[in-house]
C-alpha cells in the first residue's frame, strides 16, 4: 500500500472555513496522478488573465477579439421563479416568471463577482469558470451544500461542461492509459456497482480501464462478504491488473437501480477506501430528488403494515446545518466523511435546470481542483459563456435597469429591467419543488405497476361449475428511494416459451411493447451491466423505466400500457411471434412508430 502523506498549505485555497483550525489537512494524492497529469504545467496565456482585471489597464497582450464585434446586444429570457413548483404538492404555477436581461456591457458594475454582461461572459476567460457564477457556486457549496467537510480549509470547486465532462477529466487526472501491449500488471481498474450508467464504461474502456464490479444488495454497494468491497480489494489478483485506486459511484438515486445509500453504509465504504487508498468519484445528479415517503407509500400500495421509523442517519450531533431544512433532510454526500480529501464529487445543472445547459461543477480538495484547472486549460478551457451568463443571471443577479443608449442598442428595443435572481434560498426552494413533482410522478407509476404485477388466468376446463385460477408473478421491484428510475426484474422463467428462447425473451418483450397496441419504450437492463459476465448472467432480466421524461399526462397511460403489454406478452404461446419480434431488432426499426411513449430515457444520468 502506498505511503500516505498530509500535504502542505500550498494549494489550500483562498481561505479556510471558520472554526476549522483543529481539522487535519487533506492527504497528498500525487502518487495516484496519471503520468499525463504529472506533466501538466499551468497555461502561460491563462496566467496573465488576472492582469486584465486591473482597473484602467490597457491590454495589448492577449489575443482577444474586441467585444464590440460580438453580434449580441442583449441576451433575454423569461425564466421561472423559485415558487413555480410547490414543495408540498408539486403543482405548478406557470405565471411565476421573471424577465432576465443580460446587457452587452454593464459598465456601472465595478465588482467583477457581480458583473454579468456579454462583454465578459462571451470573452475568453479563466478555466475555473465565469467569475460571478464560480464565486456563487463556491459559496453555495462551502456554506450550504457541504458546510461540514472535515479537512482544513474546506473544498474548492471548478465549473465543467456537465458531469460527463467532469468524469472525463477525473479519468485524465488519475488514469495513465493502458494498451494491450503493456504489461497486464499495469492495467488500471475502477470499482463500481454491479450496474452502472452506460457512459462510464464507454469513457473508461478506450483508456484500457477495466470495470471492477462490487456486489450490490438492496442497500447499495456491499462492504463485507464474498464479492463485497473489502473482499475485492483485500484479495486482489495482480495478474489481472493493478489493484483499483478509483471508484465510481452514484449513491443517492443510483442510475439505474434507484438505490439510496445510507450514511452508515457510506461510512463503511469510506473506511475501506481510506484503508486501500481509493479515490471516490461521487456522481450525484439526483441528490436533491430523494423521496422520504417512498417506503410508506410502497407499503400502502401493497397492503403491508407501515414500515418502522427509519433510524436517524441523515444527521449527527456534530453536523453543521446547511441553513435550509430541505438540504438538512437529505441523506448527505460522502463529503462530510472526507477527512482524507479523497472524494471528487460531480454536480450538474442537467437535472435541476436542463441537460442542454452542459454545465456543472466538481467539488474536491484544493490540490485536486488545481490539477483539474490545468486539464481544463488544455481541453475545454471553460463552459459556454452564453450558458454561464444565463445561469448566473437566473441565480444571483440583483435587479438591473436598462443600460444607457449606445451603438449596441440603436437597432434593437431597449431591454426591460431584470428581476432579482433566485439566490441560495430560491434555488433550494426550486429544488424542493422539483423533488415533490418527481415524487408525485414516481408514486403514480409505481402504484399502477403494483396493481398489475400478477397475471391471473383461468385455464379452460370441462366443468362449468368451477375453474382453477392461476396467479403468476410477472415482475418484482422496489419503489425507488431517489432519482428518476424504476428498476424491475421480469420473471422470464415463468413465460411459457422461456425454455425455447431463454434470455432473448427480454429483447422480444422490449420490441413487443413498442407495437401499435401498447406504444411504450423501455430500456433493457443489459446495457447497464458493468461487465459482459453480469450481462450474460442476469442483466437481461431487468428493465429500467424512467418516470421523468414523459409529459405528466402520459405517466399513467405509459404505466398502464407497460402493464398490459407485459401481460399480453406472457400469453403468447406461438414461437413464430417471438421470432418475428427478434427479426425486427435486426431491422433496426424498434421505437420508430409514431406516438411511442418513452420510458427509456436512454441518455439520462
Amino acid at each position: 500500500m502506498a505511503s500516505l502523506a498530509y500535504r502542505n498549505d500550498r494549494h489550500q485555497g483562498a481561505g479556510g472555513l471558520s472554526g476549522d483550525d483543529d481539522k487535519p489537512l487533506p492527504l497528498d494524492f500525487t502518487h495516484l496522478y496519471s503520468e499525463i497529469t504529472k506533466h501538466r504545467d499551468a497555461s502561460k496565456i491563462k496566467a496573465i488573465y488576472k492582469f486584465f482585471q486591473i482597473p484602467g489597464i490597457l491590454n495589448i497582450a492577449g489575443g482577444l477579439p474586441n467585444a464590440q464585434f460580438f453580434p449580441y446586444d442583449t441576451l433575454e429570457a423569461q425564466a421561472a421563479k423559485p415558487e413555480r413548483w410547490s414543495p408540498s404538492s408539486g403543482s405548478s404555477n406557470p405565471s411565476a416568471a421573471n424577465h432576465i436581461t443580460i446587457p452587452h456591457d454593464d459598465s456601472t458594475q465595478k465588482d467583477l463577482l457581480q458583473k454579468i454582461d456579454l462583454a465578459t461572459a462571451l470573452q475568453y476567460g479563466m478555466a475555473q469558470g465565469y467569475p460571478p457564477l464560480l464565486s456563487w457556486i463556491r459559496q453555495l457549496t462551502r456554506e450550504h451544500l457541504h458546510p461540514d467537510v472535515p479537512y482544513k480549509g474546506g473544498p474548492e470547486v471548478i465549473l465543467t461542461c456537465g458531469s460527463t465532462d467532469g468524469f472525463a477529466k477525473a479519468l485524465n487526472l488519475f488514469v495513465t492509459p493502458w494498451r494491450t501491449s503493456d504489461p497486464i500488471e499495469q492495467r488500471p481498474g475502477m470499482l463500481c456497482e454491479t450496474y452502472v450508467y452506460t457512459n462510464i464504461p464507454n469513457q473508461a474502456a478506450p483508456l484500457g480501464v477495466q470495470m471492477v464490479p462490487v456486489k450490490t444488495d438492496e442497500a447499495g454497494m456491499a462492504v463485507s462478504g464474498p464479492g463485497g468491497l473489502e473482499d475485492v480489494l483485500a484479495n486482489w489478483d495482480t495478474t489481472k491488473g493493478k489493484r483499483p485506486h478509483l471508484m465510481y459511484t452514484v449513491t443517492l438515486g443510483h442510475n439505474p437501480t434507484g438505490i439510496l445509500l445510507s450514511l452508515e453504509r457510506k461510512r463503511e465504504i469510506y473506511a475501506i477506501c481510506s484503508k486501500y487508498d481509493v479515490i471516490i468519484i461521487e456522481d450525484e445528479p439526483y441528490w436533491y430528488l430523494q423521496f422520504p415517503d417512498a417506503a410508506e407509500l410502497e407499503a400502502k400500495s401493497r397492503g403491508l403494515p407501515p414500515p418502522p421509523p427509519s433510524p436517524v442517519t441523515t444527521t449527527t450531533t456534530d453536523r453543521k446545518s446547511s441553513g435550509f431544512p430541505f438540504l438538512d433532510s437529505l441523506v448527505p454526500s460522502f463529503t462530510p466523511l472526507d477527512v482524507d480529501g479523497r472524494v471528487v464529487r460531480l454536480d450538474t445543472f442537467s437535472k435541476t435546470v436542463a441537460p442542454g445547459c452542459r454545465l456543472g461543477w466538481i467539488t474536491a480538495q484544493p490540490s485536486l481542483i488545481e490539477r483539474f484547472e490545468r486539464i481544463t486549460e488544455a481541453t475545454t478551457q471553460q463552459p459556454s459563456g452564453f450558458v454561464q451568463a444565463l445561469i448566473a443571471k437566473l441565480l444571483i443577479s440583483p435587479p438591473v435597469s436598462p443600460p444607457p443608449s449606445s451603438t449596441f442598442s440603436l437597432f434593437t428595443p431597449k431591454p426591460t429591467p431584470s428581476s432579482p435572481g433566485w439566490q441560495a434560498s430560491g434555488f433550494v426552494q426550486w429544488l424542493s419543488g422539483l423533488r415533490s413533482s418527481y415524487q408525485s410522478r414516481m408514486e403514480k407509476m409505481c402504484t399502477i405497476l403494483d396493481s398489475g404485477s400478477f397475471l391471473i388466468s383461468t385455464p379452460p376446463t370441462r366443468s362449468s361449475s368451477w375453474a382453477v385460477v392461476k396467479k403468476r408473478k410477472l415482475y418484482s421491484f422496489s419503489w425507488p428511494k431517489a432519482g428518476m428510475f424504476i428498476w424491475l426484474r421480469l420473471h422470464f422463467p415463468s413465460h411459457p416459451l422461456f425454455s425455447l428462447f431463454q434470455s432473448s425473451l427480454s429483447t422480444a418483450l422490449m420490441v413487443w411493447l413498442t407495437g401499435p397496441q401498447y406504444k411504450v419504450l423501455v430500456t433493457t437492463g443489459a446495457i447497464f451491466a458493468a461487465t459482459e459476465k453480469i450481462k450474460q448472467k442476469e442483466a437481461w432480466e431487468y428493465f429500467r423505466l424512467c418516470f421523468a421524461a414523459e409529459e405528466e399526462a402520459n405517466i399513467e397511460k405509459a404505466a398502464h400500457s407497460f402493464v398490459e403489454g407485459v401481460k399480453g406478452f406472457w400469453e403468447v404461446r406461438d414461437e413464430q411471434v417471438v421470432r418475428k419480434l427478434l427479426e425486427e431488432v435486426k431491422g433496426g426499426s424498434v421505437g420508430q412508430q409514431e406516438g411511442v411513449v418513452n420510458l427509456a430515457g436512454f441518455m439520462g444520468c
